[in-house]
């Protein structure tokens, strides 16, 4: 009996975590913004979402940056200040294309899927990565963040 106890006490926990995980991911909805993300020649469109973290990175756009290649899947810059808010989360997997803040100053755009145990704040995602991973290259890159005509 005692087992069984023991066994319940795993599944609903188990339960009210994935739960909660859901709720969590219902929140990242995209707002009705869009940027442009410049990289030589090449241009990609992406979504904001809807948070804190999102608004006040389009706050400080249009931003032309530096960023740097990290473990050949992402690009990154820290920027001299900090964002506030936004709940830095575990997302599980990255996917192409997204844009995340780590910690709590450092953009990330990512140009390969993979896992991960790192938390970050998610800000938004390109709407067509074709050509993401050729158009960032290896090393650092000049990147430019504007808001997009017509938003």
């Amino acid at each position: 009996m005692k087992n069984i106890f023991i066994l319940f006490l795993v599944i609903q926990s188990t339960f009210l975590a994935c739960a909660q995980g859901n709720e969590e991911n219902k929140q990242i909805k995209e707002s009705n913004m869009k940027i442009k993300i410049k990289v030589g020649n090449n241009e990609f469109t992406a979504d904001l979402y809807e948070n804190e973290t999102a608004k006040a990175f389009a706050a400080k756009l249009p931003i032309t940056v530096n960023m740097a290649d990290l473990n050949g899947n992402e690009k990154y810059y820290n920027f001299p200040q900090n964002f506030s808010g936004g709940k830095a989360q575990s997302p599980g997997t990255i996917h192409t294309g997204d844009i995340m803040l780590w910690s709590t100053n450092c953009l990330v755009l990512f140009y390969k899927t993979f896992s991960t145990s790192y938390s970050y704040i998610s800000i938004g995602r390109i709407e067509n990565t074709s050509g993401l991973e050729t158009a960032l290259g290896k090393g650092n890159i000049e990147v430019t963040f504007e808001v997009s005509d017509g938003t």
